[in-house]
């Protein structure tokens, strides 16, 4: 899978891989495909990484998904193809996402789910043993500290919350509760991203000073659409939940909601996370000792109120990190437009997505080396072995390699760049205690008021 380009570069791709595409799960459950037969399809992709490749233990677990749009239903997926899970119930406000759903699983499986609207009334009335938490990113908190406390191990999405006391509130919650929490962050566990950690920590890129986490998006400033009354099957009020209730909007739902900050933190909560993830893994340090950030809505017009452009950085004791994100320009200037620049004294390495990795070493007369991604349709990603992992870290009661204090420490981060750009100013970061010391105005950022009757969790 490395090639050696001398005097070159790869191919520069931003669609789908050209990689044979995995089975669909349509197809694996109509092969009735086993589960050794899942594991020679995917998890053997990921060499080196025995914990992940760990044979599954035998059980089948109750399953219930909460969130059942797009991204929800590809975890689901997942893990009904494990083989060890029974989809009992799905939950969502809206029953344009809820009842397609439901068909889907049956044509799946054969059975039908129950359907609830409200994930409390399912959590007491199923007592799921796992729950995927798969709702826009105001939800998350709750519902996994819910799943929780009910008793379930959970599948949670990234950004694990929206301010920074709530993730501290569910790895609080996780380990009290002896419960395990996998965080969505599946390049953990993609094989070019396993590769490219053990190129790095090989010392082959030489000692790196500065990593560049960066999202270069096209597109114009866009239309704004008028508020309209919520769509027929759409419980508005329950969607907003603890988050501020705007008027309905159909550029905030479906799936648009992360550009707007009562209900998610921009681009930087939705990609970042996954960039300043994979900067955790490579180092060892936890977290940074200061943020700064700018960022403004310079092009768009479109009705959000996130930032179209945002520069961040932060200060770590070993090196810097930049975060820098674009909604109105791509990045045809260069040969990626997502991903990290890891620079190190022995040349350039960059971790990217559909384009797997790439090292640009400093002596022209060397090759360029490079990795193509391995990834599963639909959407190019690798939720399949993290569900694996998830599983096995359930079976041996062991940490998963997506766990929520690693989830926690990732969209900190994030979190701290946006609180910076609110203040407009930089801060101190703690991470020990996880304080911004002296600093009263900042430390009020690291929550926020819920709505009424949502009570923010302690």
């Amino acid at each position: 899978m490395v090639s050696r380009l001398k005097g070159g570069c790869p191919e520069r791709r931003r669609k789908t891989p050209t990689q044979q595409p995995f089975p669909t799960w349509r197809d694996m459950v109509a092969k009735k495909l086993l589960r050794r037969d899942f594991v020679k399809l995917s998890g053997l992709a990921l060499a080196g990484a025995p914990a992940v490749l760990a044979a599954p233990r035998s059980g089948t677990f109750t399953t219930a998904l909460l969130g059942s749009g797009w991204w929800g239903m590809n975890i689901l997926q997942a893990a009904l193809s494990s083989g060890r899970s029974e989809a009992v119930a799905l939950c969502d406000a809206d029953e344009s996402h809820l009842l397609p759903a439901l068909d889907q699983v049956d044509e799946w499986t054969g059975k039908r789910p129950k359907a609830y609207r409200d994930y409390r009334e399912l959590l007491r009335e199923e007592k799921p043993q796992i729950a995927i938490v798969a709702s826009p990113d105001h939800w998350h908190a709750l519902m996994a500290l819910a799943a929780i406390e009910s008793g379930a191990h959970v599948y949670l999405e990234k950004p694990i919350g929206h301010t920074i006391l709530e993730g501290r509130a569910m790895l609080n919650a996780a380990r009290s509760a002896d419960r395990i929490v996998q965080v969505g962050t599946h390049r953990r566990v993609s094989p070019h991203n396993i590769s490219a950690m053990e190129f790095l920590r090989s010392g082959r890129a030489g000692q790196i000073g500065m990593v560049r986490a960066f999202v270069f998006y096209g597109g114009g400033p866009g239309q704004p659409q008028p508020d309209q009354e919520p769509p027929e099957g759409l419980d508005w009020d329950l969607w907003c939940g603890p988050a501020p209730k705007r008027p309905f909007n159909p550029s905030i739902h479906p799936r648009g909601f992360r550009q707007y900050l009562e209900y998610a933190n921009g681009l930087i909560g939705d990609w970042g996370i996954h960039w300043f993830d994979q900067v955790l893994w490579w180092t060892e340090e936890k977290h940074p000792r200061k943020a700064y950030s700018t960022a403004a809505r310079r092009i768009k017009r479109d009705g959000t109120n996130a930032p179209d452009a945002q520069v961040a950085t932060f200060d770590f004791d070993s090196f810097t990190l930049t975060w820098e994100h674009r909604l109105f320009s791509g990045n045809p200037n260069e040969r990626h437009n997502i991903g990290c620049y890891f620079y190190g004294t022995n040349g350039v390495f960059h971790l990217g997505w559909l384009d797997g990795w790439t090292f640009y070493p400093s002596n022209q007369d060397d090759p360029v080396i490079h990795e193509e991604p391995r990834l599963h349709e639909p959407d190019q990603q690798n939720i399949p072995e993290l569900w694996h992992d998830f599983l096995d870290s359930i079976d041996r009661n062991r940490l998963p390699v997506c766990d929520i204090e690693n989830g926690h420490l990732a969209t900190n981060i994030s979190l701290l760049g946006m609180l910076s750009h609110r203040l407009g100013r930089s801060v101190e970061w703690d991470g020990e205690r996880e304080i911004i010391p002296g600093d009263e105005q900042a430390n009020a950022l690291l929550r926020r008021e819920y709505r009424q009757p949502w009570e923010y969790p302690a």
